[in-house]
């Protein structure tokens, strides 16, 4: 290990849902020194494949499919990268390594060399060849076989996913693509995590990170399910593991390999340097934001939001998303939980139900449409707005683990503004968090600390929100960029700066930012809201009412007649 220069620098690269940020860090103390974001161009794909992509007619998607392109992938490191290190002023050749994250499970089906499916001739048209983006849910009905074949065999790894698997996951994932598309998968080589895919491109070599590997590929105490469990899912699927998922596990903060010379073409870095092994949004941001002792729970706030926390031992926490040891620092075991929708919910809101005239006057006081609406909303009496909001326009994630849930809003009247819905829809993510971290304390896990990274803590007013519905300080990160700073110092372990990431996230994670007391009055009103959620919570998510489930089914049964070509004969009319 070298002692870090003041001159040596490290980048860290942030996949997200919607974009990829690229962001240069001094190695001796973190400083940020500058960044760059390069937007997907083809950002998420949830309706049709378009006919640039197809070189033919638009195809069409089922309900639930959220689907990318790789090549936007390879954009950030083409654009954002030296973009960052122009903004940065500093020389390119200072820079000693870099390291990516990226949402997960985010699945590219590929060549044994690495090219994505979707750039094969013959595979452009085929929705499967694409990249599954965290968010495809399309495989829920493949979740519910592989959770109940594993309940049914007393499978021992499915108490450390507390008792459920997702539909985002990976084997759910590939026996969908299996099962609809068996061409598709007999052309599959290998089944690749994105986190794992751009480093791949990065160093020429393919290796398979811890983290991903643990939390979304079920590998436990060193073993994937088996093949026979895997044979019993379908016939077809018995060599899944051995044939096009297993491959060499990366420790977190190890070294992938070097800069290969196309992709220091690409990025304007020095061939050579170190490659750290990819990792996942969430679980980087850990040390960046200095809290990697047991209890610490950071919540990653963004498109959705992810909580991870580190225990000293394994604990079964129903409906969490894994417990990995070393899934977040080595040493510890890494506990993972989340939220699959939470800004997407906000956006979702004021892009297609917020009135005109409500961005004219966000317009005019020289505020964004969410300011607008945090303003009109934040001075209201908690529970003035009459309604509460179930926080599952994406499913849940935790702690019920299914994604065939939808959102319901309670309490809407004719009197009901705008930005009555938005605080509702604001506290729902809140009461979500609530529930997860409850979930915890309830399993001894005890979370003794919130921290929220992430974009959304901008927000100071959904902040505090946060703080008077838990019960508890909310600590933020001292940075907006807390993955790619993570990121950022995995890479300076890599390349050999600091000897592990205690000792890099000591030296080089972010200062505390504000931290948001909890309001006693609000604590006590919110105590009784509280137990509305999780009325309406428990009733829709826990079998009383599967309405939900049913009109999911009547859903996609129409849109798949809505596909069908109207029939001869068939006299259409008003």
């Amino acid at each position: 290990m070298s002692h870090p220069k003041e001159n040596e620098y490290v980048i860290g690269v942030d996949f997200g849902t919607l974009s990829g940020r690229a962001l240069v860090v001094r190695v001796s103390d973190g400083r940020e020194m500058g960044s760059a974001v390069h937007p997907y161009p083809h950002a998420v794909i949830t309706s049709a494949l378009t006919s640039d992509l197809t070189g033919n007619e638009p195809v069409r998607l089922p309900v639930d499919w959220a689907l990318q392109v790789p090549q936007d992938y390879r954009e950030v490191l083409q654009q954002a990268v030296p973009q960052a290190i122009a903004a940065a002023g500093i020389v390119p050749d200072t820079v000693v390594g870099i390291a990516v994250d990226f949402t997960a499970c985010t699945m590219i089906p590929t060549l044994n060399d690495g090219t994505p499916l979707c750039e094969v001739d013959g595979l452009l048209a085929e929705p499967h060849a694409y990249a599954k983006l965290w968010r495809h849910h399309a495989a829920q009905a493949q979740a519910d076989r592989i959770n109940e074949l594993a309940c049914s065999r007393n499978e021992p790894w499915l108490a450390r996913y507390g008792g459920l698997i997702s539909s985002e996951w990976e084997f759910a994932k590939a026996l969908q693509l299996l099962e609809e598309a068996p061409q598709v998968y007999a052309q599959l080589e290998r089944w690749v995590e994105a986190a794992d895919w751009i480093v791949w491109e990065l160093c020429g070599e393919y290796v398979r990170n811890a983290c991903t590997a643990g939390y979304k590929g079920m590998l436990q105490d060193g073993h994937y399910p088996s093949s026979d469990f895997c044979a019993e899912l379908n016939p077809d699927f018995a060599t899944f593991v051995e044939d096009k998922l297993d491959q060499p596990i990366g420790q977190l903060a190890g070294r992938a390999g070097t800069l290969t010379s196309e992709a220091a073409e690409w990025t304007g870095l020095r061939e050579g340097i170190a490659v750290a092994v990819g990792n996942v949004d969430a679980h980087v941001t850990a040390p960046a934001a200095r809290a990697v002792a047991p209890g610490q729970m950071v919540a990653i706030m963004g498109t959705s939001t992810c909580h991870v926390m580190n225990g000293a031992a394994v604990l079964e926490v129903p409906g969490m998303c894994g417990a990995v040891e070393g899934g977040i620092v080595s040493g510890l075991w890494g506990y993972e939980a989340g939220q699959s929708g939470v800004g997407d919910i906000f956006a979702w809101f004021v892009e297609n139900i917020v009135p005109r005239s409500y961005y004219d006057a966000a317009e005019s006081a020289g505020l964004t449409i969410h300011e607008h609406l945090t303003e009109l909303a934040k001075d209201q009496e908690v529970g003035q707005h009459g309604l509460i909001a179930l926080d599952w326009h994406s499913g849940n994630r935790s702690v019920l683990v299914d994604h065939e849930l939808s959102s319901v809003i309670v309490g809407q009247t004719l009197a009901t503004r705008p930005e009555d819905v938005y605080r509702a829809l604001l506290e729902a993510t809140a009461f979500g968090a609530r529930t997860i971290v409850e979930a915890f304390n309830n399993s001894d896990v005890p979370v003794k600390e919130f921290i929220a990274a992430g974009g959304l803590i901008r927000n100071s007013f959904l902040m505090q929100v946060y703080a008077d519905i838990l019960n508890m300080p909310v600590r933020t990160i001292g940075s907006t960029q807390g993955p790619a700073l993570g990121s950022a110092i995995h890479a300076a372990v890599a390349a050999g700066a600091y000897p592990d990431i205690h000792a890099a996230s000591e030296a080089m994670g972010a200062a505390a930012g504000i931290v948001y007391e909890p309001i006693p009055y609000n604590v006590a009103r919110y105590e009784e809201l509280f137990a509305e959620y999780t009325a309406l919570h428990d009733y829709f998510g826990r079998g009383a009412n599967t309405v939900m489930h049913r009109l999911k089914r009547f859903q996609r049964n129409a849109m798949e007649r809505a596909a069908q070509p109207v029939g001869a004969g068939i006299i259409l009319t008003n």
